[in-house]
């Protein structure tokens, strides 16, 4: 796997982690980190995800980081 989504796998991992339990979105971050974690051990044993799925978790992730941060202006 390239080195990229993997970075951006574990950096979107740490940033939902972070957002706040008050947060309208922590409840929907809580399970795309879920299902994020879930890929990152996959692919950390050598098994294989599907390329699309990652992206859209990635892609989603970063949407909820985006919202969350609107939220707080």
């Amino acid at each position: 796997m390239d080195e990229a989504p993997f970075d951006q796998l574990k950096l979107v991992l740490a940033r939902l982690e972070r957002i706040s339990a008050d947060s309208v979105w922590a409840h929907r971050a809580s399970g795309v980190r879920g299902a994020l974690l879930r890929m990152l051990e996959k692919l950390e044993n050598g098994r294989q995800v599907h390329r699309s799925d990652l992206k859209r978790l990635i892609e989603l992730g970063f949407f909820i980081l985006e919202q969350s941060a609107r939220e707080k202006f």
